[in-house]
């Protein structure tokens, strides 16, 4: 018996009155959704925030764990966003539950390894397992409803280890917190893997591709827009003088480019491919690209406004190491976030970017001994110039198909 194309089996989404009707044609991002956005713009702040304050590697490793966490978070609610409808009244009060928990995830960042560890874990798992129930309890059993007792089976299984966490301080609770993000992190490679029900076939991770790339696309602005508003913020409490508004200038180029480099063909690409793929395939690429291979592209940006923060508020200043790293390696990791989703979606590899990212790197230890301000315009010259030869190469290629 030859096995069925997934592309020809039916959706195994319900028919019910909160579920997104895909009769209409492509779905788009809702006002709701954009308002439960919000919070992860706080979230992102406070993580950006914490990094500045702490420009060491071990407030390195809290920041970026803490984003794995935030980012998770968001990212688990978008994928049920895509199947639920947010204009109904049981998925609006989910989600505020949702922004309530993420509010309190990210008020605790500051102290997230700290004193408010416990509220920090409490609040990611009350958003893990909460969300997760809720669709257990509103669908009809069935393989989606299958799915997701799956999937909340591996919150639960986390929950424990980051509630345990949160009482201890130090070591303790890096082991039990890598342990939970860990099992997170692994649990869509694994495709939900429980015994006796198996992994949850791809063929039933179908998503609408147009809204589910614009979502993540947002994300994106998201953080883009923590790059903008630090640099003005910085600039307006630094003073107004000749070097800080030269650097907000070039700040604000280098943000421009990284939207560019972003927006210009790749985010396009990846939304048409996984729009016109089958259901086993959209939810393969959704997993891979946006789930993962998103966390560089997310986490380059932050790094890069926190480097933006440290230049303007001290342009002639020498730029020192962990000034450097965040500075150049926030857009280098940007870029490679990019390059790895490009390879996953089977585009060739741009030597381009791989050359502009060997020189930010290779640029790191002398732009340490620099003033600020010349080692962001290094890094800007770098992003404009590669923005511009990828759009003269997309308009030439358009010209001649």
């Amino acid at each position: 018996m030859q096995p069925e194309d997934p592309a020809r089996m039916p959706s195994v989404i319900p028919s019910l009155p909160y579920i997104r009707s895909r009769a209409g044609g492509e779905q788009r991002a809702t006002f709701f959704e954009l308002f439960f956005d919000l919070v992860y713009v706080f979230a992102v702040t406070q993580l950006s925030h914490h990094l500045l304050g702490n420009l060491t590697w071990a407030g390195a490793a809290e920041a970026a764990f803490m984003l794995v966490a935030v980012y998770w978070a968001w990212n688990y609610t978008t994928w049920m966003a895509n199947w639920f409808d947010p204009e109904t009244v049981p998925v609006r009060l989910i989600l505020i539950y949702v922004m309530l928990c993420s509010l309190l995830m990210a008020v605790a960042i500051p102290a997230g390894f700290g004193d408010r560890g416990l509220l920090f874990a409490a609040s990611y798992a009350a958003i893990q397992i909460g969300r997760n129930a809720f669709v257990v309890a509103m669908t009809p059993r069935g393989r989606f409803n299958q799915n997701f007792r799956q999937i909340l089976a591996w919150s639960v299984l986390s929950g424990p280890l980051w509630i345990a966490g949160g009482f201890f301080t130090g070591g303790p609770r890096w082991l039990l917190w890598l342990a939970a993000l860990g099992l997170d992190l692994a649990a869509p490679l694994a495709r939900y893997w429980i015994p006796r029900a198996g992994p949850t076939p791809m063929s039933q991770w179908e998503v609408d591709g147009r809204h589910f790339a614009e979502r993540f696309q947002l994300f994106v602005i998201i953080a883009l827009g923590e790059n903008v508003v630090l640099a003005g913020v910085t600039a307006s409490d630094t003073g107004i003088s000749g070097p800080v508004l030269v650097a907000l200038g070039v700040a604000m180029l280098s943000s421009t480019a990284l939207w560019w480099l972003y927006f210009g063909q790749f985010a396009g690409s990846v939304a048409s491919l996984i729009t016109r793929s089958a259901m086993d395939q959209s939810g393969r690429i959704g997993r891979d690209v946006y789930t993962y291979l998103h966390l560089p592209i997310v986490a380059g940006i932050v790094l890069a406004a926190v480097g933006v923060e440290v230049v303007i508020a001290h342009p002639g200043d020498e730029l020192h190491a962990t000034g450097a790293l965040v500075t150049l390696g926030g857009p280098a990791l940007y870029l490679l976030g990019i390059m790895g989703s490009t390879a996953r979606i089977g585009h060739p590899l741009s030597w381009l970017r791989a050359v502009v990212v060997a020189l930010l790197f290779a640029a790191t230890f002398p732009a340490a001994h620099a003033s600020g301000l010349l080692a962001l315009t290094f890094v800007t010259v770098v992003l404009v110039a590669l923005a511009a030869a990828e759009q003269i190469r997309a308009t030439t290629s358009d010209a001649a198909g």
